[in-house]
């Protein structure tokens, strides 16, 4: 593509735009990789984002054009009339028939509704001001502006061409991952006692199911730098979609990545896809044979599998599923899976998720007691943690992980968060193994060398 043509698409872009439009500029580029090209795209706003498909799409973003924050119990509502507001105005003179070149909205949600004293809000939405996306041997890099005073037709058609003239660079050389020097292990007891609770909770039939969530604080030697974990998950997670997302006004120190294996929901040309994933062993020995064969996990995946499609069916949908759970190994840990999918032509994509968000995989049954339980048991803010992260793209198709196995970065601290399912026939003793089982995958996937002279770290 030349400059001339790029220019005369900016114009033409332009001229079909409203009052309150937004030009989105795409062009191609030679095939390169958006991961370690990150810090080479323009750093504002204190937004950054990642979105790891690898082999199949992956994004990067940075810059924030327009955004929303939301607290309260409507956030899914309003958050859905922010999109379909935002991608009507979107105008965008280049094709959208490839995904990699279709701009998107990203957002994330927390866990809870209301700030929770971490400062996460309901929800986070951004149109980044810059997405470089590729799958295959396809790579775009798009621009978004509104125009008006400086902001011209011209000026985006510049500022792309000397970005996509600029990433020819060769990016950063990979850093090195700190050493952990210490490490907190004081969530056992508090843990141990509320697992006590919950089973209590299900004995007397107030709860079929809880999941209940620990939290270990690392110290590291230096500042995480998040590209260089992502790298180590990309090699430990290849099954996994990895993620970065480091909000608007974070300046700079807080960040949430992960490599989540479980799909809330996506959607491919109105076809919906969600994955009941419930029931962890480690992959050595015998564990897998054992995880089908456990009918403690297989009750823990049924109820799971049952409330997505009891969800689903609620928003009129007809979901079809597996009728047996099947292996998925991501990385050292292997879970009990079930593909559900469904007919979603015509539903919105928020109302599919405020009817499923939480899952019995990450909160429990009943979903409103479970709820407030987990708010009186747990003795830290979830934040984003089981809560859902992902895009959606101009022509409506959209990707909802559930935010797990992942950390939450800020400065030298690196806070992992896992969790266990309490239903009947669980021990504290087991479900304390599964969470630190889960820690220490974690922390391999992570790639953190152990200082030898680790220390506990006070709290």
């Amino acid at each position: 593509m030349s400059f001339r043509s790029l220019l005369t698409m900016a114009q033409e872009g332009a001229q079909r735009l409203g009052e309150e439009g937004v030009l989105c500029l795409g062009m191609p580029i030679a095939p390169l990789d958006p991961l370690p090209m990150l810090p080479q795209l323009p750093q504002r706003n204190d937004f950054t984002w990642i979105w790891d498909g690898q082999p199949g799409l992956t994004l990067a973003a940075t810059g924030v054009e327009q955004s929303l924050e939301l607290r309260g119990p409507r956030r899914f509502a309003l958050a859905q009339r922010f999109i379909d507001t935002s991608l009507s105005r979107l105008v965008c003179p280049h094709g959208t028939w490839q995904a990699v070149q279709r701009p998107r909205l990203v957002l994330a949600f927390s866990f809870f509704g209301h700030t929770d004293g971490d400062g996460v809000p309901g929800v986070t939405i951004v149109l980044p001001r810059w997405q470089l996306g590729r799958q295959g041997r396809h790579c775009w890099l798009l621009h978004q502006r509104s125009l008006g005073g400086s902001i011209t037709a011209r000026s985006v058609a510049e500022a792309l061409w000397e970005q996509a003239q600029a990433l020819r660079q060769p990016p950063p050389a990979p850093l090195c991952l700190p050493t952990l020097v210490a490490s907190s292990d004081s969530w056992q007891h508090p843990f141990q006692s509320s697992v006590k609770q919950a089973l209590a909770l299900i004995n007397h039939g107030e709860l079929c199911k809880l999941v209940l969530a620990a939290q270990q604080d690392l110290l590291l030697s230096t500042p995480l730098n998040p590209i260089a974990l992502l790298r180590s998950l990309r090699r430990h997670q290849p099954g996994s979609c990895r993620f970065l997302w480091q909000s608007p006004n974070s300046h700079g120190g807080n960040a949430v990545v992960g490599a989540s294996p479980e799909r809330l929901l996506e959607l491919r040309s109105g076809r919906l896809r969600c994955d009941g994933l419930a029931g962890t062993t480690g992959v050595t020995g015998n564990g897998a044979e054992q995880l089908l064969r456990s009918n403690k996990n297989r009750h823990e995946h049924e109820l799971v599998v049952n409330a997505i499609v009891r969800s689903l069916r609620s928003q009129g949908l007809n979901p079809q599923r597996r009728p047996y759970p099947r292996l998925a190994r991501h990385g050292n840990l292997m879970h009990l899976h079930t593909l559900i999918q469904a007919n979603a032509h015509g539903h919105r994509l928020l109302d599919l998720a405020e009817a499923l968000h939480p899952t019995p995989a990450v909160a429990g049954l009943p979903r409103r007691e479970a709820l407030g339980w987990l708010r009186s048991l747990e003795g830290f803010p979830r934040g984003y943690y089981g809560a859902p992260l992902g895009w959606v793209d101009h022509c409506r198709d959209a990707d909802l992980r559930v935010a797990i196995r992942c950390g939450q970065l800020q400065g030298q601290h690196l806070k992992l968060t896992a969790g266990a399912g309490i239903v009947m026939g669980s021990s504290p003793g087991r479900e304390q193994q599964e969470v630190e089982l889960k820690f220490s995958v974690l922390q391999q996937q992570f790639a953190i060398a152990r200082d030898p002279q680790l220390q506990p770290l006070e709290r």
